[in-house]
C-alpha cells in the first residue's frame, strides 16, 4: 500500500508550524494523519491479505504500508474484534527490528482508552510502532481454524512523520535533529549523570498527528521500581494518546560536545497507563506499561513549597535533540493558561502570589530550552540531590533571547491534588 509524498508547500507549511514559537507551550509536532482508503474498512484489508500456513500450525499474512518521503511511518489500526489466539507484529522491510503484540493485549490497551472515556475511532485505534522510514509492515498470525470474518480490524490512517525521532533501520539511534547553538551537552556535565538517566525523550500520536516531548521517571516512598513517568498535561492528556507512547532512554552523546549518539541509547514501546491529567499544573503522570531498560535512576520528587531565588535545572531534549542542559533560578511565580487547542500553542501567563500561583517562572542562566523540551523536569538541590519541583509548561527563554523566562507547573501541588495517591500512598 503506498501513498504519494506529502506535496511541497503542504511540508513547508507543517514545517514552518512546527518551528519554535516564542512565549508558547508546545509540544514538538513530528508527523501529521494521512487517510488509507484502500484499507480503511475491514472487509478491505481482508481482500487484501493473502494467507499462507506456518510450520507452527497458524496461517499468516502481512500487508506493507509505505508513504514516500517519511521518515517514519505508524500505522493506526482501527479495532472492533480479534480472533483469540491471534498475534500481530511490525517492522520494517528494510530493518531487523520487529514489535510484537498479543491480539489480546492490543483489547487490552483499546479497553483501557474507553474505561478512561475516550471515544470514538480515535479509542478503538492501536498506534504500532515506528522504524524510522517510509514503510511499515503489519503482519498477523491466526490459529489454523480461526474464521477470518472475525478479524474485523482496519487500517484507515497513518502518521506520516516529516521530522524523525530516530532512524531505527540502522544499527543506532542517530542524530536526527539540532538543537539551537547555546544548548549545554549534558555529556559535557558528569555532575548531572543521575539525573540525566532518569529522563527520556517521549513521542506519541494524538488523532493521527505525531509529537514529541520530554519526561522523567519518578521514584515512590517505597522505591518501588514502578515506572511512574511525569511529563505536561499540554502534551498527554487522554489515555488514548498515553496508549501510543514510545520512551528513547539515554539518547545522549557518546562524549562532550560531539553527535555522535551513546551507543547505549535504547528505545522502549508498550505505550502507558494515564494516572492523572491536571491542565491546572500542566501536569501529565502516567505509568509505563513495560519496565525501562537497566541503568535508568528514579528521579526523587520534592513535594514542599520552592522558594524564589532557588537554583534549578533541567535535562531536555529540544528539538528532540539529545539532551542537553540548563540552569537557572526560580525568580517569581505565575497562573498560566495554555490554549484549549493545544495546537496553537498559545501559553499565557500572569505574575502572581506565591500562594496563588500554580506555576514557577524560571530565568535561564546557562543553556535555553525550546520545542520538545516540554515537559521535562524542573530539578532543585535538596542536601546534596536534586529532586524534581515541577515540569516544563513553556516559555520565551531562547538562545536568541536569554532573558526570558520559562514556566513550570508547581509539582507540590499536582502531587497534594492526585500524584500521592501513587508516590506515597497512605498506609
Amino acid at each position: 500500500m503506498r501513498l504519494g509524498p506529502l506535496a511541497a508547500p503542504a511540508l513547508q507549511s507543517l514545517q514552518k508550524k512546527a518551528a519554535v514559537i516564542s512565549g508558547s507551550g508546545m509540544r514538538q509536532q513530528i508527523g501529521l494523519a494521512r487517510d488509507v482508503s484502500a484499507t480503511a474498512t475491514s472487509s478491505g484489508l481482508r481482500g487484501l491479505l493473502q494467507w499462507t500456513p506456518t510450520d507452527r500450525g497458524t496461517q499468516r499474512a502481512s500487508i506493507s504500508f509505505e508513504a514516500q518521503g517519511a521518515k517514519g511511518v505508524r500505522l493506526g489500526m482501527l479495532v472492533r474484534a480479534i480472533p483469540a489466539g491471534s498475534t500481530l507484529r511490525f517492522y520494517a522491510q528494510a530493518g531487523e527490528a520487529v514489535f510484537e503484540v498479543s491480539g489480546d493485549e492490543v483489547l487490552r490497551t483499546l479497553a483501557r482508552n474507553l474505561q478512561a472515556g475516550d471515544t470514538g475511532d480515535a479509542a478503538r485505534t492501536y498506534w504500532s510502532p515506528d522504524f524510522g522510514g517510509a514503510e511499515t509492515t503489519l503482519e498477523v498470525e491466526l490459529p489454523a481454524d480461526a474464521e477470518l470474518a472475525q478479524l474485523d480490524i482496519a487500517v484507515p490512517t497513518l502518521s506520516h512523520f516529516f521530522d524523525s525521532p530516530e532512524s531505527a533501520a540502522q544499527q543506532s539511534l542517530t542524530k536526527a535533529a539540532t538543537a539551537d547553538t547555546c544548548n549545554i551537552d549534558v555529556s559535557c556535565r558528569p555532575e548531572y549523570s543521575s539525573e540525566s538517566r532518569s529522563v527520556a525523550r517521549v513521542t506519541f500520536v494524538d488523532n493521527g498527528t505525531g509529537y514529541l516531548c520530554t519526561g522523567t521517571l519518578l521514584n515512590d516512598v517505597q522505591s518501588s521500581t514502578t515506572p511512574y513517568f511525569l511529563t505536561a498535561h499540554h502534551c498527554i492528556s487522554t489515555q488514548s494518546a498515553a496508549s501510543s507512547v514510545e520512551t528513547y532512554w539515554f539518547y545522549r552523546s557518546a562524549a562532550c560536545n560531539t553527535s555522535a549518539v551513546n551507543a547505549g541509547a535504547q528505545r522502549l514501546y508498550g505505550g502507558a497507563t494515564l494516572l492523572s491529567a491536571q491542565a491546572a499544573t500542566d501536569t501529565s503522570f502516567i505509568r509505563l506499561n513495560a519496565a525501562p531498560p537497566a541503568g535508568v535512576v528514579f528521579a526523587g520528587s520534592y513535594f514542599g513549597a520552592v522558594a524564589e531565588g532557588t537554583v534549578t535545572a533541567g535535562i531536555h531534549h529540544p528539538q528532540g535533540d539529545l539532551q542537553k542542559l540548563y540552569e537557572g533560578a526560580v525568580k517569581q511565580f505565575a497562573t498560566c493558561t495554555i490554549d484549549a487547542d493545544v495546537n496553537k500553542n498559545l501559553l499565557t501567563c500572569l505574575v502572581s502570589a506565591p500562594q496563588d500561583a500554580r506555576f514557577l517562572t524560571v530565568g535561564v542562566t546557562a543553556g535555553t530550552t525550546e520545542a520538545g523540551s516540554s515537559g521535562s523536569s524542573l530539578f532543585v538541590p535538596i542536601g546534596g540531590k536534586r529532586y524534581v519541583a515541577g515540569q516544563l509548561a513553556g516559555g520565551a527563554a531562547s538562545c536568541q533571547n536569554p532573558t526570558g523566562y520559562d514556566y513550570y507547573g508547581r509539582y507540590d501541588l499536582a502531587f497534594q491534588a492526585a500524584l500521592k495517591n501513587w508516590l506515597k500512598p497512605t498506609p
